[in-house]
């Protein structure tokens, strides 16, 4: 299996460009250059005695690349930190991945202040010790020990949205490969640039941004970090042909005010996973390109592809070895069944968790977390906590987290069946479904939190005719409570935080809220507003 450190090779003399940030840019020949004199500097930083852990508080700037390749050739291990996290959760990851360095700029700096790291030392990128670190290295050669593909690289923290993050053990193989793959996939080369604006301390932006770069010879177009109303300029200025995204980047491009001359763009490929079915036919359509949208995690174990003739609202067909597994019995889930109106049926039985039977696939653990580690392989499985269900043809439809089953009247429902359906709501821009306790105290009850378009207020006489006009949504399924918010708490990969809507409740929030009778179908306002 090829490195990290080996594509990096392939670079190292290329003097076409390989980095673009702002009014910047720097060759590959230069970017390897620095990315060495790194490995070699935050190298003599690292005590020998501890794991040679550096972390990294930054944006999308060029520091967090040259850190990522430095890595790449085996320097150190690579922390990416999460810059929305704050406190005791921030320091608690830095001790955690046992980081020796925390490496930061001007507009993280003050997160690390009063924190409680030990003998960590943090070094500013716009400080002049760095600067030193960097110039006095520039001769220095690659380290001498080259990784292997199963080596530790970087750790990189789950997005957090049912639990605290894990710190995802990254090997050479799990960057290298999928970056050798979509540059093969996509057709990238030397001539196409690559624009990155998911942040670089998530492993999409790792994964489907930076390596398949790497692995072309393209040039990376650098943006701090994601701005919709930006993303058409900086396509247009960088020239890019292909992006990346994760979560909701399409909706939001979607919603800025659509242009005449829109697909008048260089833009020939993008490609990531969670986007709404909706929303991978409006980009394309509406930018002249192709999505290519796949099911994908920071583990990395379960496979699912996209295929031409897949039905609307599946993920696609999984890999040999990857199956709908009853979490608790571990047996395979019967077939889904549906009505005429396109209801499922038999959710309590059909509903299931995605598994991966042959193993851990290209999970390598997570660091220093054996509880994790036992949830996540049982069996000699990997079970990735994802819930689904498959049709009668093979094709697979996810249905939410593990932690996301809500127990209405009885009955097991998943969330996000739910969800796809109040997106086709002509002004929902976003909405998010999640349980909050029946009056009862026994089970749940459907709540829904949405974010409407510019210019748009709710309807409640209006709302409640979309509801009953959708012929697959069960009586269960209606939301019992509607929350209209300007926006939903989420993380910096754009993944909502059902944890912190669970949290607020009913009505623990400024928000309005409508809410219908038990039995009943239509809203009525009943706080906020």
């Amino acid at each position: 299996m090829t490195t990290v450190r080996e594509l990096l090779a392939r670079r190292a003399g290329d003097d076409r460009p390989g980095l673009l940030f702002e009014d910047r840019r720097w060759s590959w020949r230069e970017h390897v250059a620095d990315a060495a004199a790194l490995a070699t500097g935050l190298g003599t930083r690292c005590g020998a005695d501890r794991p040679r852990h550096v972390g990294a508080l930054l944006d999308n700037v060029p520091e967090m690349t040259q850190l990522i390749s430095a890595a790449g050739l085996g320097g150190f291990t690579l922390v990416g930190l999460n810059t929305t996290r704050r406190g005791d959760g921030l320091a608690g990851d830095v001790r955690r991945s046992d980081c020796q360095v925390v490496v930061t700029e001007p507009a993280h700096r003050h997160l690390l202040d009063d924190l409680d790291l030990g003998d960590v030392t943090v070094l500013d990128v716009s400080s002049p010790e760095w600067r030193q670190l960097v110039s006095a290295h520039q001769a220095a050669s690659w380290p001498e020990t080259e990784p292997a593909a199963d080596d530790l690289m970087m750790l990189i923290f789950t997005s957090g949205t049912s639990g605290d993050p894990k710190a995802v053990r990254i090997t050479h193989e799990k960057v290298a490969f999928p970056g050798e793959m979509l540059a093969d996939r996509f057709g990238l080369g030397p001539d196409d640039v690559c624009y990155l604006s998911m942040p670089l301390f998530h492993s999409n932006a790792v994964m489907a941004g930076y390596a398949p770069a790497l692995a072309a010879g393209a040039t990376i177009a650098l943006a701090r970090r994601f701005s919709a109303s930006a993303f058409l300029p900086d396509v247009r200025r960088y020239r890019a042909t292909y992006a990346n995204y994760v979560g909701k980047p399409l909706t939001y491009v979607l919603a800025t005010p659509e242009q005449p001359d829109d697909a008048d763009n260089p833009l020939r490929v993008v490609f990531g996973n969670e986007a709404a079915d909706r929303d991978i036919e409006a980009f394309g359509r509406r930018f002249g390109c192709v999505v290519v949208d796949s099911y994908s995690s920071t583990e990395n174990a379960v496979i699912v592809q996209r295929t031409p003739d897949m039905p609307p609202g599946a993920l696609g067909r999984p890999l040999p070895g990857v199956e709908v597994l009853d979490p608790g019995t571990g047996a395979e889930v019967p077939v889904a069944r549906r009505d005429d109106q396109g209801r499922l049926l038999n959710g309590d039985e059909a509903i299931g968790e995605l598994v991966n039977t042959s193993g851990a696939g290209f999970f390598a653990g997570y660091y220093n977390d054996p509880d994790a580690d036992a949830e996540r392989m049982r069996g000699g499985m990997y079970w990735s906590g994802d819930l689904a269900f498959r049709d009668a043809d093979g094709f697979v439809y996810f249905a939410g987290r593990s932690a996301e089953w809500l127990r209405v009247d009885g009955e097991n429902l998943a969330v996000t069946p739910i969800e796809q359906i109040l997106h086709r709501h002509p002004d929902v821009l976003q909405a998010a479904v999640y349980a909050v306790p029946d009056d009862s105290g026994v089970g749940d009850q459907v709540m829904a939190a949405l974010v409407l378009r510019d210019g748009r207020e709710f309807d409640a006489a209006g709302f409640e005719a979309f509801l009953g006009a959708q012929s697959d949504l069960g009586a269960k399924s209606r939301p019992r409570h509607v929350r209209v918010a300007s926006r939903l708490p989420q993380t910096p990969t754009n993944k909502v935080l059902k944890r912190a809507l669970k949290g607020d409740g009913v009505d623990g929030h400024p928000d309005p809220v409508w809410s219908r009778a038990e039995r009943g179908t239509s809203y009525t306002l009943v706080s906020g507003g």
